[in-house]
């Protein structure tokens, strides 16, 4: 349904090339004079943000790749040197991780605008069932991007997804070998992901060709669901679509620009910031959010081979909407009860996506049985049932002829519906990690908001209290001397960064003659582990190595309740790894309360979960000295070398919300100008 086009370029090249491959003609065709209706509201910008989203993604990836190691040994380390020290790695990680999520909140708008509207009717069938193949490759490019982190939650994660297809009869346990590359996960299975996840998005945009194409030879849906007739119902789609479609991109940015300089770690999981280890499994493993609703549906189905079909069958039964629904009115505007049942279905949704996120026992086990019947009954009971039963309203004539209403009310429900769907998936992802009696308190941090700044003096003296203290057990792996003198770290120069250094010994070699021997530590080098292997580590420390504490604060987390993680999204609030840390210091006791015993071997720590825990008190009062005078209290220890821990997890902090500002500023200004823009295109077509 390309629009007429009579484009005749005026540059003699471009007039050769035009003759021979009228490539010229056929975008101005498609997208310029191509016939829009004029009705179509804000819910149908999000097709022009996922297409933005997706080359987002192909970008950010591909540069990604160029520095990511897909070795089970090393693709963690890798990952992180490409944080710390690729220049705007950073920005890289945050786009590309945070721009998963975006694209998944855009696809189930799009996808949740499709079924309101009706956008599956005839004859829009084959755009349907090829948005369906798109949403099945999104889901496994993102499954498979989320293990190559390699940390416990993407490990483990591949574990249990992977070892669904052995419930298929016969050739499950062959499917299952053949994924992992072996007997169990490892280096083949993250090779095969890496290989997949970085050819599936190219997959994605070759389908997304023919999504396009297909909406132009069947002609967009739009709110009233009434077929174009004349040239009153139609703009051209440029400046008219794109100029809309550009305004709504860069209020989406805002929202993207939010998690990526603010928030970028509110969507993960603290898990996935402690390197993979087979031998340890996480107490609660949880997909992303994006999987959660058929993630319930799986547990919630007793037999294996029947959860795994169910889950697969929540998906592909869209495909048979078109056939499902045979009723004559395609919008939900005009279908009363058809609306009704809509948002009942969005509830459920939502209902399934927060029982993904719970342990699968007693109530929520119930729960998910029957919203997961509810599920199914949509699609086959309650739509078939609707369209032979329900009298729709009067639906127009024309697009030109409908009463256009801007219906404020119905916009608030489902930007309300959007909102409390993200906020609560979002907020049953952050699991107890610190899970006890006590929650840890939160505490005021220099680094905390958009605003937040390290505090160099607390940096200097958290550097002294690791030095003297925690270095005899922690590693710090991630940080090199040379990180003391970054911009937004402690404040030392180069000069005293090599002062600092030379005071370590360096194992280095072999020499010419095959000895290793002891150096001067240099700026280049990485603070020194004080093992020599993990398993001495864990000799030294009754059985288990101290974990390295390059990441701590970021790998430690609590759960934090509603509405309270509502509310953290809008005060920019991620602070519960240096909660649990400076509390984990401050929680030791000399008795345990009255009625509680520990392990022999183990101390008590209030905020520690099960309060027993194999590392003895590390501070006391008077143990560290300051130089500046500082109070040489405890509280005074665990603050400043907590504050520390927080630049080590995050050395580009202060980069990081500096850049975020300037970019606010920008796509404020760009979505004004977009605004009126947009407002004075339009002002002859309405």
């Amino acid at each position: 349904m390309s629009g007429p086009s009579d484009y005749q370029p005026s540059n003699p090249a471009l007039q050769w090339i035009e003759r021979r491959l009228p490539i010229l003609g056929l975008v101005h065709s498609s997208f310029v004079v191509y016939p829009t209706p004029r009705n179509l509201n804000y819910w149908w910008t999000f097709g022009a943000i996922l297409s933005f989203m997706l080359g987002m993604q192909i970008l950010t990836g591909v540069i990604l790749a160029m520095h990511y190691t897909p070795h089970a040994d090393l693709a963690f380390k890798s990952v992180e040197l490409l944080v710390r020290d690729v220049n705007y790695g950073w920005l890289l990680r945050n786009m590309h991780a945070c721009g998963a999520s975006m694209f998944f909140f855009a696809v189930y708008v799009h996808m949740l605008r499709g079924l309101y509207y009706g956008s599956y009717k005839e004859p829009r069938e084959v755009l349907w069932i090829l948005g369906v193949i798109i949403y099945l490759l999104m889901m496994a490019t993102g499954f498979m991007g989320y293990v190559l982190p390699w940390g416990q939650m993407s490990f483990w994660g591949a574990t249990v997804i992977t070892n669904l297809f052995s419930a298929i009869p016969y050739v499950g346990e062959s499917i299952v070998t053949l994924l992992w590359g072996g007997y169990s996960v490892g280096n083949p299975t993250l090779n095969r992901f890496f290989s997949l996840h970085y050819l599936l998005p190219f997959l994605i945009a070759g389908v997304v060709v023919l999504h396009v194409w297909a909406l132009h030879v069947a002609g967009q849906n739009n709110p009233d669901g009434v077929e174009p007739k004349t040239e009153k119902d139609t703009v051209p789609f440029t400046p008219h679509a794109t100029i809309k479609d550009g305004f709504g991109v860069a209020c989406f940015l805002l929202l993207y620009a939010w998690f990526i300089f603010y928030m970028p770690n509110y969507l993960g999981d603290a898990d996935n910031y402690i390197p993979a280890n087979p031998g340890v499994t996480p107490p609660h493993i949880v997909p992303e959010w994006y999987y959660l609703p058929f993630y319930a549906i799986l547990r919630s189905i007793p037999n294996k081979l029947a959860g795994v079909i169910g889950m697969f069958s929540a998906i592909i039964i869209l495909c048979f909407l078109p056939w499902l629904d045979a009723a004559r009115t395609k919008s939900s505007k005009y279908r009363p009860l058809a609306k009704q049942f809509f948002w009942i279905f969005v509830a459920v949704c939502i209902l399934l996506g927060y029982l993904g996120a719970q342990p699968p026992e007693g109530i929520y086990v119930i729960a998910g049985r029957v919203l997961t019947v509810c599920y199914f009954a949509y699609f086959l009971i309650v739509l078939p049932l609707l369209s032979r039963i329900e009298k729709p309203r009067p639906v127009p004539n024309s697009i030109s002829e409908a009463i256009l209403v801007k219906s404020g009310k119905a916009a608030a429900s489902v930007m309300v519906a959007l909102v409390a769907a993200g906020a609560l998936l979002v907020g049953t992802l952050q699991d107890a990690r610190a899970e006890g009696d006590q929650q840890p308190p939160s505490n005021k941090w220099s680094f905390a908001g958009p605003f937040g700044k390290f505090d160099r003096g607390s940096l200097q003296r958290g550097l002294k209290v690791y030095k003297e203290v925690c270095s005899n057990c922690h590693s710090l792996n991630y940080i090199a001397f040379r990180n003391l003198a970054d911009p937004g770290g402690p404040g030392y120069s180069v000069a005293q960064a090599a002062a600092f250094a030379a005071d370590y010994k360096i194992k280095d070699g072999p020499n010419d003659a095959g000895d290793m021997f002891e150096r001067p530590g240099r700026t280049a080098d990485y603070f020194p582990s004080p093992f020599p292997n993990e398993q001495a580590a864990a000799a030294a420390n009754g059985g288990k190595a101290p974990p390295d504490l390059s990441l701590i604060t970021k790998a430690r987390s609590y759960e934090r309740g509603f509405p309270q993680f509502i509310f953290d999204f809008f005060t920019q609030f991620q602070e519960q790894g240096p909660n649990y840390v400076d509390a984990i210091l401050q929680g030791f006791e000399d008795k345990p309360p009255e009625g509680v015993t520990v392990p022999e071997g183990t101390y008590y720590n209030k905020y520690f979960p099960g309060h027993a825990i194999k590392m003895p008190k590390p501070l006391s009062d008077g143990q560290v000295t300051y130089d500046d005078g500082s109070p040489a209290t405890v509280a005074q220890y665990a603050h400043d070398v907590t504050t520390f821990l927080m630049w080590t997890a995050e050395p580009h902090m202060e980069a990081r919300k500096r850049l975020g500002l300037q970019v606010f500023v920008f796509l404020i200004l760009f979505a004004f100008l977009m605004y009126f823009t947009k407002k004075k295109v339009w002002a002859d077509s309405h």
